[in-house]
């Protein structure tokens, strides 16, 4: 999915506006959890697998290994786009842990998060079957947005 916003690099991290769908919505008119979780997901591809960034080889292998999801307060689907923060918590030499941080459109963004996340990516070899370490290339942009001290909630 191509994003009329493909993201900014705040001082907070990565921001992605995500657009939120119809099939988004649960019968009490709140993006559904399960849903979140593939909100978070679409949110990365901008980030981290565009053409031109240093962790695009990623999309050649990446794994989840790790997710966790804290839903602080509801976020209805007409709150959408949503708008997603993401960060490096860990980086290590075979994967790194994003954060996330989301909030509903035009939520002043240092308000309180309504979700927070995360999630820990490992660098895989495909063809190996195997995991692989990072590249410098990868570990540099990645780190570029590394921060230690998420929002608390």
């Amino acid at each position: 999915m191509l994003y009329e916003d493909e993201g900014t690099k705040t001082d907070a991290g990565y921001l992605v506006k995500v657009p939120v769908r119809w099939s988004d919505m649960d019968v009490f008119a709140h993006i559904n959890h399960a849903r979140m979780v593939t909100l978070l997901e679409e949110a990365r591809i901008p980030w981290l697998f565009y053409d031109g960034r240093p962790t695009a080889s990623l999309r050649e292998g990446c794994v989840v290994a790790d997710l966790h999801v804290k839903y602080r307060e509801q976020v209805r689907h007409d709150e959408g786009p949503i708008e997603v923060t993401m960060f490096v918590e860990q980086l290590r030499a075979v994967d790194f842990t994003v954060g996330y941080e989301v909030r509903p459109k035009g939520a002043d963004p240092a308000s309180k998060p309504a979700v927070t996340a995360t999630t820990q990516l490992v660098a895989f070899d495909v063809d190996a079957q195997r995991l692989r370490r990072l590249t410098a290339d990868e570990k540099e942009f990645l780190g570029s947005f590394r921060r230690a001290d998420p929002v608390a909630g």
